[in-house]
């Protein structure tokens, strides 16, 4: 099978591994059994639970990395998949191995990962005209690629929409833990629909190092949730997808979120804030169009140019910050648009040390080599060729209401 994608395309938080993690990989008798041990998962519904989300061991499942989680619900529920268009570029493919459809409903003009409400139910009905059956939905309310968050408002008619149109919803929740404000009011589908929605989140993004698949799980507390828990963790099973014993004891002692954890997620979020800003005032100074990311490690900006794609962009500023940049059409936005998603965590540093020194420093803006990639992300973008304002105004493709 030929790869149509890079092999990692998630945004690299940028964070040196914490020390935490390794003190905590204690070996443990025997294999961890398929979708997590009871020690784990019960580490889990205590993460779960301080975030509003009470529910027990029963509903819960681990595996390592959210695509083979994904992979494995899909495969747990017939129909097709509805995502968000754009959305994270690990998404679709997963259809594809499954030989599902996959129906993209473009997001709201207010940005985040979650389809406008009326795009969506016009979405779900020509596919079933067509022969489609979408079943399942995809969002985040926290984004990939933008770092945006959803209204609440807005994500509460989404929810109304799709329990309208009888599909069921995966929430994507990856993110919602690096919110850069404590102003930003984030709410997830589980406390509008709650038998109706898994939550899924991988772990990487927050409390384990970037390169350990972790990630988990949860499902409705009722009959038909517990019947799709039962079947994810059977194709778990089939697929030998299971954490690493001294992996998922690390995991379950992140997850009780002691001071030592809570503490390095603080600083890291802030981290992310001040560089976030900081890369989006350097791209839309240097001419692009961008709205502001409010969580995450990544923002979404769009070029002022009539002489490239997104693909063309991709490649240049690939080969020019020596990184990889995605371009829109990775997420399945409008490959003619000039649309690319930034990473802001390969801003901290290359190696561990530099990664260390920005994480630890008060003003991390001023530190030499972290202000030397601004620098240059600022000359790579303003050397692009630039015209007129080309897209929307807020540079994520999506459509107005109603579309």
């Amino acid at each position: 099978m030929r790869l149509a994608l890079p092999y990692d395309v998630r945004p690299d938080p940028g964070l040196p591994v914490p020390p935490y993690w390794e003190a905590h990989l204690t070996a443990r008798a025997g294999a961890e059994p398929p979708g997590g041990g009871p020690f784990l998962l019960e580490a889990a519904c205590g993460y779960w639970g301080r975030r509003g989300l009470a529910g027990d061991a029963r509903h819960v499942l681990a595996a390592p990395g959210a695509e083979v989680l994904l992979l494995a619900l899909l495969a747990a529920v017939d129909g097709d998949l509805v995502l968000a268009r754009p959305c994270a570029a690990w998404q679709t493919p997963l259809a594809g191995l499954l030989g599902r459809r996959a129906h993209t409903a473009p997001t709201a003009a207010e940005g985040g990962g979650v389809p406008d409400p009326f795009a969506l139910l016009e979405t779900v009905r020509r596919a079933r005209a067509d022969g489609g059956e979408p079943r399942l939905l995809v969002l985040g309310a926290v984004d990939d690629p933008s770092g945006t968050v959803t209204a609440p408002e807005l994500l509460h008619e989404t929810c109304e929409a799709a329990a309208e149109a009888g599909l069921l919803i995966v929430s994507d929740e990856t993110y919602s833990d690096t919110l850069h404000h404590h102003d930003t009011v984030l709410l997830s589908p589980a406390e509008m629909l709650p038998d109706h929605t898994v939550v899924l989140t991988d772990l990487g993004a927050t409390l384990v190092p970037a390169t350990v698949p972790a990630a988990l799980a949860r499902f409705p507390g009722t009959g038909h949730g517990t019947s799709w828990r039962d079947r994810t963790a059977g194709v778990l099973a089939a697929l030998r997808a299971v954490l690493p014993a001294p992996v998922a004891a690390a995991t379950a002692y992140v997850l009780g979120e002691p001071v030592d954890v809570t503490e390095h997620a603080a600083a890291a979020n802030r981290l992310h804030a001040r560089i976030a800003a900081a890369a989006y005032r350097a791209v839309t100074q240097a001419g692009a169009l961008c709205r502001p990311p409010k969580a995450g490690f990544q923002l979404y900006p769009t070029v002022r140019t009539h002489d490239l794609d997104a693909a063309a962009v991709e490649e240049y500023l690939t080969a020019v910050l020596g990184r990889p940049v995605l371009g829109g059409h990775r997420f399945g936005d409008d490959p003619h648009e000039p649309r690319v998603r930034v990473d802001t965590g390969p801003l901290h540093g290359a190696t561990e040390t530099e990664r260390r020194t920005a994480l630890a420093a008060a003003d991390p803006l001023a530190v030499p080599h972290t202000a030397a990639r601004l620098a240059a992300l600022t000359s790579a973008f303003a050397a692009l060729p630039r015209s007129g304002g080309v897209g929307d105004a807020a540079g994520t493709g999506s459509r107005p209401r109603g579309a």
